[in-house]
């Protein structure tokens, strides 16, 4: 048996990166994308890493950024990995010192093939949106993000809430789970209701996986 990672994303403050993790959180997501409403600088992220546990994953989010600010970005605030938004192909993601996941915005006619060449840790499916990268608060067709496992573990994000995450486990049976509006009051700013609700929903479907055939796909 595994343990389902589950990833909060939009961080913006301590007292809620604080609390996702004693929900048990496993990864904190840090939206360094100037035009997102969760926006946080990376000296702020830096303050609020540093008062955090070693053992949780500190993820920075980046959209279409260069790749040297986001390298000066993983040494200012001591991430755990990147989360890349972007047009990146398979050689632009081995340069890394800290881990990848690689983000595709899934419409109807997302081709999963495109995700054979990619060497990462795991790959986040998010909903297509014409203008908003994450955050969208809506869902894509699951059957897709099923198809993707072929090619490596996969986050499944896009829409999910305290009321739709057990449904999407189960259906998907994913590497990990992504929420971020669905754990607020508003943008920047957690539910610490929802997060509750959404944890502990997520974590009550039991999963196996075979990781020797994961393996095998990556």
């Amino acid at each position: 048996m595994q343990e389902l990672f589950i990833k909060i994303c939009g961080i913006t403050n301590l007292e809620d990166a604080k609390f996702a993790v004693k929900c048990g959180a496993h990864a904190l997501g840090f939206n360094f994308y100037e035009k997102s409403p969760r926006f946080i600088k990376p000296e702020e992220a830096a303050d609020i890493i540093q008062r955090l546990p070693e053992h949780v994953s500190k993820i920075g989010v980046f959209v279409k950024a260069d790749q040297r600010y986001i390298h000066d970005v993983i040494s200012a605030a001591k991430l755990s990995a990147v989360q890349l938004h972007g047009t990146e192909g398979p050689d632009d993601l081995i340069d890394y010192e800290v881990s990848a996941i690689k983000v595709f915005r899934v419409m109807n006619d997302f081709d999963v093939e495109v995700m054979r060449n990619y060497v990462v840790d795991a790959f986040l499916l998010d909903t297509h949106h014409d203008t908003l990268y994450g955050g969208t608060g809506q869902t894509f067709n699951w059957n897709i993000a099923v198809k993707a496992k072929d090619y490596g573990r996969i986050i499944l994000s896009g829409g999910l809430t305290p009321d739709n995450v057990e449904a999407a486990v189960r259906f998907v049976h994913p590497y990990g789970v992504d929420v971020c509006s669905g754990t607020e009051k508003h943008p920047g700013k957690k539910d610490h209701t929802k997060i509750v609700d959404f944890i502990a929903r997520a974590k009550s479907v039991q999963l196996s996986y075979n990781e020797d055939a994961q393996e095998d796909n990556e």
